[in-house]
């Protein structure tokens, strides 16, 4: 099942003791996004990701969530439900926020810009609406030889 963007950003930041910034929440929701569709084969999360400047961006999360800055997300998201524990979606949002624990903000970044992937394959600079299919997510996920 394909859940919000608002409902992933919500349970992340619940997992991680609300301590995420909008950047941190919008990184560790792509690699969530881009696992989850790699093992499943289905999209995590129902809107786009764009490349944006300092990555994958969902716009209408970062528009939400912009007012806090580089400061932690401590509230917003009062109308998206938490994604429930035991539901596969919830069980690969664990997965990345356990995974990114400790990583900086500029290491995600990183992460996120691999040379050759989906974000840098579609990025052009200072542009926005460049939306960044799941067909080339998914070849990013394939491209790592990760096993499930």
């Amino acid at each position: 099942m394909t859940i919000s963007a608002m409902e992933a950003a919500k349970t992340l930041c619940e997992l991680r003791g609300w301590k995420l910034s909008n950047l941190e929440i919008q990184k560790i929701l792509y690699l969530a996004h881009m696992f989850y569709l790699g093992q499943t084969g289905e999209p995590l999360i129902g809107e786009n990701f764009e490349a944006w400047d300092y990555g994958p961006v969902v716009p209408d999360l970062y528009h939400h969530v912009r007012g806090f800055g580089r400061s932690p997300v401590s509230t917003g998201f009062w109308h998206s439900r938490l994604i429930a524990r035991g539901e596969p979606e919830f069980d690969m949002l664990e997965q990345a926020a356990q995974a990114t624990k400790g990583v900086s903000a500029t290491r995600l970044v990183s992460i996120t810009h691999r040379p050759g992937g989906a974000w840098a394959t579609h990025y052009r600079p200072d542009a926005r609406g460049i939306i960044i299919p799941n067909e080339a997510i998914k070849a990013e996920y394939d491209s790592l030889n990760v096993t499930a």
